[in-house]
C-alpha cells in the first residue's frame, strides 16, 4: 500500500495527513510520550541538562538504539550514553522535523499533485508537477509551463507519493551500540539544550502604616526547546556558568554576608522545585519557592547630585522601598537575580502596582533599596550659590618623574606648578507637598576627579555627613510637611 501525505496551502493554513506517521505524531501525554525518568536542571543563561534514563531491550552485539522525544534544539556534542555492557559507536541526530516547508524541500526533483478547487463550483481539478525550486516560493513545473505557487488565499493542496524517509515527526537521536549480552536494562542520555530558562519574578505588598512587605517569589519556566518535558524532576541553578553576563548590583546598599540554608553545587545555589512536575513545549509555568509575610520595610526619599550641578529647576527625588535578605528580620533567603514589582493597598483595600526594579543575585543578609519612581510631592534643586577662588600659602610639587635606563635611575625631574584652590557653597532647597515630613537622603556625587584631587574637604554642612567613598558623601536631611527647607555645604577643593 502506498503512504500519501497531503499538504493544504492557502490562507487556511497547512495540513499534513499520513497513515504512516500515525505513531510519530508529537505526543500529548506522558503515556504517549518514550521518555523515561527525566531530570531537567536549568540554568539562568538559557541552557538546561536533560537526563533521560528510559528502559530499553537492547540486542547482543552491535545494535542501532532509537531515542524519540528529545530536545530538538539538542547539542549533540554534549551527549553522553551509558547502559550496563554496552558501549557506544556512533550517534545521530535527526532535527530534519517533518513540516509542509521541509516536505516541499525534499520533493525538490520530485513529481507531487495539485488539487485546485473552483471557489465558484467546487470542482476540483488535478494535475501533476514537477517541484523545481523552494527559494522565497514553490517553483514548479506543469507539462511545458512554469508556475510559482502562491499564497493568495486560493485553496491548493499538494499530495505528495511518500513521506521522505529522513523526516521525523519528532526529535530523535539514535545511536549505534555494541552490546555484550542481550536484554532489557536501563540506558540513560544526558545532553544539554539551549531553549529551556527561567527567571526569578518577585511581588512584594508594602504596607506603608506598618512599616513592611509581604513576599513573593516566583520561578518563571520558559521551553522553547520543541519537546515536552514530562513528569520532570526539576533543579535551578541561580548561576551562569561559563557565562559573562554581569549582574545588577547597584540596588544592594550593603552586600550580606550570612549563608542560606540551600544545597550548593560549585558556586551556585540550587532551588528545587517540590514534587515532579510537566514542562510543555512552548509554554512558560510559574511555581512559588518564597513566600515570606512582615518583612520590615520602610520608604526612603534619594538623589544623587552631580558636581557643580545647577538645576535651573527643582527636580523630583526617587522614591524606593529598603528591606534586608537576612535570616533575622528580612527575607531569610539567597534571592536570584529577577524582576521585583511593588504593590501598596489603596483606601478601599485594592492592591496597586506603584513600580518594579531588577535585582541580581543577592547574597542572603543584604541590605536593599530599590527604585520605584520619582515622587510627585518631595523635590529638589541643588544649585551652585557661590564659588570663589582661594589662594595657598604655598606651591606643591605635583609630580615627580624619573627616567630608568637598565634598571638604573639616572636622572630625575620635578614638575612645580601652582595649585588654585576653591571654595565652592552648594546650597539645596527640599520642597516637600505632603502633609507629613519626610527624610531625604542626599548625596554629592563627583567629588572625586582623579588621585591628585583627594584632599579635598568639607569645612561646613548644616547637618553633619556621611563619606560614602572618596567620591559620595551622603546627608539624610529631614523636610517638614508642607514646607520647605534650605541646605548649605562648603567644600574646597583643587578643581
Amino acid at each position: 500500500m502506498r503512504n500519501t501525505a497531503m499538504v493544504l496551502f492557502g490562507a487556511v493554513g497547512a495540513v499534513l495527513s499520513t497513515g504512516a506517521l500515525a505513531q510519530e505524531v508529537a505526543p500529548d501525554t506522558a503515556a504517549e510520550s518514550a521518555q523515561g525518568d527525566v531530570a531537567v536542571t536549568i540554568y539562568q543563561n538559557g541552557q538546561a541538562l536533560v537526563q533521560d534514563v528510559r528502559q530499553l531491550d537492547i540486542a547482543r552485539g552491535r545494535s542501532r538504539i532509537v531515542f524519540p522525544d528529545v530536545s530538538a534544539q539538542i547539542r549533540p556534542e554534549t551527549l553522553s550514553f551509558a547502559a550496563p555492557g554496552t558501549a557506544i559507536v556512533e550517534q545521530n541526530f535527526d532535527f530534519d522535523l517533518l513540516t509542509p516547508q521541509k516536505m516541499m524541500e525534499k520533493a525538490i526533483g520530485q513529481t507531487i499533485t495539485l488539487i485546485r478547487t473552483n471557489p465558484a463550483t467546487g470542482a476540483e481539478t488535478r494535475e501533476r508537477a514537477e517541484v523545481l525550486s523552494t527559494a522565497g516560493g514553490v517553483v514548479v513545473r506543469i507539462g511545458d509551463r512554469i508556475e510559482v505557487l502562491r499564497d493568495d488565499g486560493l485553496p491548493v493542496r499538494v499530495v505528495f507519493d511518500r513521506v521522505p524517509p529522513n523526516l521525523r515527526a519528532r526529535p530523535t537521536l539514535s545511536v549505534n551500540v555494541e552490546s555484550d549480552r542481550s536484554g532489557t536494562r536501563p540506558a540513560s542520555i544526558r545532553y544539554l539544550t539551549p531553549g529551556l530558562g527561567w527567571s526569578a519574578d518577585y511581588v512584594a505588598l508594602y504596607d506603608e502604616q506598618v512599616g513592611s512587605i509581604d513576599m513573593q517569589g516566583w520561578v518563571t519556566l520558559t521551553n522553547r526547546t520543541g519537546t515536552t518535558f514530562f513528569d520532570a524532576d526539576t533543579l535551578l541553578v541561580a548561576g551562569n556558568p561559563n557565562y559573562s553576563g554581569r549582574n545588577n548590583t547597584r540596588s544592594i546598599s550593603r552586600v550580606g554576608t550570612e549563608s542560606a540554608d540551600r544545597e550548593q553545587v560549585g558556586e551556585y545555589y540550587l532551588y528545587p522545585i517540590d514534587g515532579r512536575t510537566t514542562i510543555a513545549n512552548q509554554q512558560t509555568k510559574q511555581v512559588s519557592f518564597l513566600d515570606v509575610q512582615g518583612v520590615a520595610a520602610n520608604k526612603v526619599y534619594s538623589r544623587t547630585v552631580n558636581w557643580l550641578a545647577n538645576d535651573s529647576q527643582p527636580v523630583n527625588v526617587s522614591s524606593e522601598i529598603a528591606f534586608s535578605s537576612s535570616r533575622d528580620g528580612g527575607l531569610g533567603d539567597a534571592l536570584p537575580a529577577g524582576t521585583v514589582r511593588f504593590y501598596q493597598r489603596d483606601r478601599e483595600g485594592n492592591p496597586q502596582f506603584i513600580g518594579e526594579n531588577s535585582i541580581g543575585h543577592t547574597p542572603m543578609g543584604s541590605e536593599m533599596s530599590l527604585r520605584t519612581g520619582d515622587a510627585f510631592d518631595v523635590l529638589v534643586q541643588a544649585e551652585v550659590e557661590k564659588r570663589e577662588r582661594i589662594t595657598a600659602d604655598e606651591y606643591e610639587r605635583s609630580s615627580r618623574s624619573r627616567i630608568i635606563q637598565d634598571g638604573q635611575v639616572v636622572a630625575t625631574i620635578e614638575n612645580e606648578r601652582a595649585v588654585t584652590y576653591w571654595r565652592t557653597t552648594m546650597r539645596y532647597t527640599f520642597t516637600n507637598a505632603k502633609s507629613t515630613p519626610v527624610e531625604v537622603e542626599l548625596l554629592q556625587a563627583g567629588l572625586d576627579q582623579g588621585w591628585w584631587t583627594r584632599d579635598y574637604r568639607v569645612v561646613a554642612e548644616d547637618l553633619t555627613g556621611t563619606q560614602i567613598n572618596t567620591d559620595e558623601r551622603k546627608w539624610t536631611v529631614p523636610v517638614p510637611a508642607n514646607g520647605r527647607r534650605e541646605f548649605r555645604v562648603i567644600f574646597e577643593t583643587k578643581y
